[in-house]
C-alpha cells in the first residue's frame, strides 16, 4: 500500500526516515563495539562476543510473528519511536552495570520492532519504480551507520571507560527519537491483525507464500544468506585483523569500516544502474563476493587488506540492494508492508543465528582462523552459484512453457 501524501511530503518524510535510520544505526553499531570492549575488559573468552550478537538476533527470530502486525497497527514513525525507547533502555542499563547479554536481548527486541516499521514505511512512501533507488539510499544510510558507528565504538573504547561510553550513546538514541517524531503519517492503513493466538499460523502462511513465489523465493534466499554472512564476517574480520595483522580492537574496527565504505559505493551504483525489473541479473555477483575472501589468510599487513575489503564491500552493495528492493516489492504485493518485512527479518536473522552459532562453536573448538576464512568464502561462492543457477533454470522453464 502506497502513501496518500503528495510526492513532496512523501520525499520529505523519506529523508527524515533516512536520517533517523542513520542515527539509530550509528548508536546500535557503536553499542556493539562498546559492549565487546566491556567483555574484553572483564576477561571474557574469544567465543563470547558472537554470542552477544546472537542474543541481539534471537529477538528478531522469536518476535517475528508478532512485530509485523504490530508495525502495521499504528503510524510507523510512532512504532519506530517506541522501538528506539527499548534500545535506549538497554543502553542505559548497561551504563549502570547490568549484565551485557540480557541487555542486548532487550536491544534486539527494539531492533526487531524497528525494522518492519522502517522498511514498511519505505514501501508506503515510495512508488514501485523508485524502490531500488530508495533502498539504495536506505542501504547507504545503514552502511554509513555501520562504518561510522564501528569507528565511533572503537574511538569510545580508546578514549572513555565503557560506562561513560554507554551514557554518551543515549544522546544518539534521543536524537533518533526526535527525528522519528517529524516523519509524517503515510496514511496507509491495514486490516486488523488476527488475535495473538492466531498470529503464529498467520505468520507461517505468510512465510510459505513468500517462499512459494518464484521471485520472492530467490530474493529471500539471497538476502537470508547475505545477512548471515555479513554478521559472521564482522567477527571474522575483527579476529583476523587482531591475530594476523596485529591491530588492536579499535584499529580493527576502523579497518572493518573500509568494507562498509565499499558497500556504500556499491549501493549508490545499484540505485543508479539496476532498475527493479533487472534485479535478478545481479545474482551472479554473489560468487565473486565469496571468492574475494580467499586471499585474506595470505595477508599479514593492513595496507594490502584495504583494497581487498573495499572490493568485497563494493560487490556486496551492488548485489544486495536490488535483491532487497525486489523482495520488498514482492512482499508488499503478496502480503503487507509490515508482515513481509517481518517474514524477511525472521529468515535473515535465523540465518544469522545459525551462522553465528556455528562460528562460536568453531572458535571454541580452536579451529584455525585460516581454515574458517577459506571454508566461509568457498561456501558463500557455492551457495550463490546454486541460487543463481536455480533462477536461471526457472526462467528457462517458464520461457519454454510460454513458447509451447
Amino acid at each position: 500500500m502506497t502513501t496518500s501524501l503528495p510526492l513532496p511530503a512523501a520525499l520529505r518524510g523519506f529523508r527524515l526516515l533516512m536520517s533517523a535510520q542513520f542515527v539509530s544505526g550509528l548508536a546500535d553499531n557503536a553499542l556493539l563495539l562498546v559492549a565487546i570492549g566491556r567483555l574484553a575488559a572483564e576477561g571474557g573468552p574469544v567465543w563470547l562476543p558472537p554470542l552477544l550478537k546472537l542474543a541481539f538476533t534471537l529477538a528478531y527470530v522469536l518476535l517475528a510473528p508478532f512485530v509485523g502486525p504490530l508495525a502495521d497497527r499504528a503510524p510507523k514513525a510512532t512504532v519506530m519511536s517506541a522501538a528506539n525507547a527499548l534500545k535506549a533502555g538497554a543502553c542505559a542499563a548497561m551504563a549502570l552495570g547490568a549484565p551485557v547479554g540480557p541487555c542486548f536481548a532487550l536491544a534486539g527486541a527494539g531492533a526487531a520492532l524497528y525494522s518492519p516499521a522502517k522498511y514498511g514505511l519505505v514501501t508506503e512512501l515510495m512508488p514501485a519504480h523508485r524502490l531500488v533507488a530508495a533502498n539504495g539510499w536506505i542501504e547507504v544510510a545503514t552502511v554509513l551507520a555501520i562504518l561510522l558507528g564501528t569507528m565511533l565504538g572503537g574511538a569510545l573504547l580508546a578514549w572513555l571507560a565503557p560506562a561513560i561510553a554507554f551514557a554518551g550513546l543515549l544522546a544518539l538514541y534521543g536524537l533518533a527519537a526526535l527525528l522519528n517524531l517529524g516523519i509524517p503519517d503515510s496514511g496507509a492503513r491495514y486490516p486488523a491483525a488476527p488475535p495473538l493466538a492466531c498470529q503464529l499460523g498467520d505468520f507461517a502462511r505468510a512465510n510459505a507464500r513468500l517462499w512459494r513465489d518464484p521471485l520472492g523465493r530467490v530474493s529471500l534466499a539471497t538476502t537470508t544468506l547475505f545477512w548471515g554472512v555479513g554478521a559472521t564476517l564482522q567477527f571474522l574480520v575483527l579476529r583476523w585483523a587482531e591475530e594476523d595483522l596485529g591491530l588492536t580492537l579499535a584499529q580493527a574496527a576502523w579497518l572493518q569500516g573500509l568494507s562498509a565504505t565499499g558497500v556504500v559505493i556499491g549501493a549508490l551504483l545499484a540505485g543508479r544502474l539496476v532498475p527493479l525489473a533487472r534485479a535478478p541479473q545481479v545474482l551472479w555477483l554473489g560468487v565473486p563476493m565469496g571468492l574475494l575472501l580467499l586471499p585474506m589468510p595470505h595477508i599479514d599487513h593492513w595496507l594490502p587488506a584495504l583494497p581487498l575489503l573495499a572490493s568485497a564491500g563494493l560487490v556486496a552493495g551492488l548485489f544486495v540492494v536490488p535483491m532487497n528492493a525486489l523482495l520488498q516489492h514482492r512482499g508488499a504485493t503478496l502480503l503487507s508492508a509490515g508482515r513481509s518485512i517481518a517474514v524477511q527479518n525472521f529468515n535473515e536473522n535465523a540465518s544469522v543465528l545459525l551462522m553465528l552459532a556455528g562460528y562460536a562453536w568453531c572458535s571454541r573448538q580452536d579451529l584455525p582462523l585460516d581454515l574458517l576464512i577459506r571454508g566461509f568464502g568457498l561456501g558463500i561462492a557455492l551457495l550463490m552459484a546454486l541460487i543463481a543457477l536455480h533462477h536461471h533454470c526457472l526462467r528457462h522453464r517458464l520461457r519454454h512453457k510460454e513458447i509451447a
